[in-house]
């Protein structure tokens, strides 16, 4: 929780704003018609909610104040086993743990892991016509999905719809990850790869994205950014999938090879116009140890550091587990503050009747569910969603009260609050 500090400004000027025709009296506020600001900082010291550099639950560095979001593989046996027969309270007790600390979830369920059996529900694997593959995955023996099963397919589909009636607006769950292939990254890089087999046909994908787009209307899902591989998805033979609304995680993020590899698959899934919408994060890449332990050097482990990383590729967040290996808990505090949305309020003015708040996002992303600047209970009036990172805007609040001034937002957990810089 942040002090409330009181803002009086001791001058009383005379702004004359021109719109068209319109003139509109302005003045600052005087230093009899306080604002206290709740949230209000003269610089950023905590995380803000769902953004930073992000940890598995379990991690015995949770709580050291650098993170905000905690991640989660979830398993589909583990909520279903008989046809039809869904029980949540896997994901139920999930949630209310990682809430309890303040945090909120990205989830991710997957069908296969190298090593490991599916998690295919245990119906499905009992039809007599269903028929795994088991291979070697990185010197491990790991099983794979029947893709060409209709039942697995239906299945998968209905899951994602229940899961959406359920868990499409718990501000317990920031952001949602999903795939197929292994960790439900969308590729088989070691082992069995076969189209409709081991790994969905281009078809059933394509019904897929498409159904996710139907099914969340609010909860911001996102996909690899190896779908641009057009041997594995749809992107290449059919691009109008482009158009979905979908957001992008890089599992091997600063890696030596990003800019020939993933920084062309970013473009060509559009991220420059992506970002506005819905999140781009992913995970520090762990083709090396020592590019997890220089990722969050000066230069970065391959000659460019993580804030200017994050800044070109508009990251929101960043799975980085294993960074309290190598780093300070204040080297990746700071990282993780210097990842997704920030505002800044560079300017109050106020007439008698409304007050009008000049508002900077100085992050690295928009923030991507709606959140309003608020005095009681006044809304500004449009969302700060909208603010895309080094954009100003004005907002306004037809309200000139002295209560609090502060950003309020529904996907916010109870004890959760969105700062802003004052520069005013």
């Amino acid at each position: 929780m942040k002090k409330k500090a009181l803002i009086s400004l001791g001058l009383s000027i005379l702004l004359i704003a021109c719109a068209g025709s319109n003139v509109v009296n302005k003045r600052v506020v005087k230093i009899d018609e306080p604002i206290l600001n709740e949230g209000g900082v003269s610089r950023f010291t905590n995380v803000q909610p769902m953004t930073g550099i992000v940890v598995w639950e379990g991690n015995p560095n949770i709580s050291s104040g650098a993170h905000t979001l905690e991640f989660s593989y979830m398993l589909f046996d583990d909520i279903v086993s008989e046809k039809g027969v869904y029980d949540w309270t896997v994901v139920e007790n999930k949630l209310n743990a990682i809430a309890s600390r303040n945090h909120q979830a990205i989830l991710r369920f997957r069908y296969a892991y190298v090593g490991k059996l599916t998690t295919v529900p245990k119906y499905i694997k009992d039809m007599p016509d269903y028929n795994e593959t088991k291979g070697i995955s990185e010197g491990k023996e790991t099983w794979f999905p029947d893709w060409s099963h209709q039942e697995l397919k239906d299945f998968t589909l209905e899951f994602y719809k229940k899961f959406a009636e359920r868990y499409d607006n718990d501000n317990r769950l920031a952001f949602l990850q999903v795939g197929f292939g292994l960790w439900g990254e969308y590729h088989i890089y070691d082992g069995p790869f076969e189209l409709g087999k081991t790994f969905p046909s281009k078809e059933f994908q394509t019904t897929f994205l498409n159904k996710m787009d139907s099914f969340f209307l609010n909860l911001r899902w996102s996909i690899s950014i190896d779908v641009e591989d057009g041997n594995v998805a749809p992107f290449r033979d059919n691009p109008s999938l482009l158009n979905l609304s979908f957001g992008l995680f890089d599992d091997s993020f600063m890696s030596k090879e990003h800019a020939k590899v993933n920084e062309q698959r970013f473009k060509f899934l559009g991220f420059e116009s992506r970002y506005k919408n819905n999140p781009i994060g992913g995970e520090f890449n762990y083709y090396t140890t020592f590019d997890q332990e220089n990722v969050l050097s000066p230069n970065g482990a391959h000659g460019e550091s993580y804030e200017s990383s994050a800044s070109r590729f508009r990251v929101s967040y960043m799975i980085g587990n294993a960074q309290h290996k190598y780093h300070s808990v204040e080297r990746i505090k700071e990282a993780s503050l210097h990842t997704g949305y920030k505002f800044e309020v560079t300017k109050l003015d106020k007439t008698d009747t409304k007050i009008f708040l000049t508002v900077k996002n100085i992050g690295t992303a928009p923030i991507y569910y709606d959140a309003y600047f608020s005095i009681n209970g006044n809304k500004s009036n449009e969302s700060l969603k909208t603010l895309m990172p080094n954009q100003e805007k004005i907002y306004t609040i037809n309200y000139t009260g002295n209560e609090t001034l502060k950003i309020t937002c529904e996907r916010l957990l109870e004890g959760q609050t969105i700062d802003f810089k004052r520069s005013y």
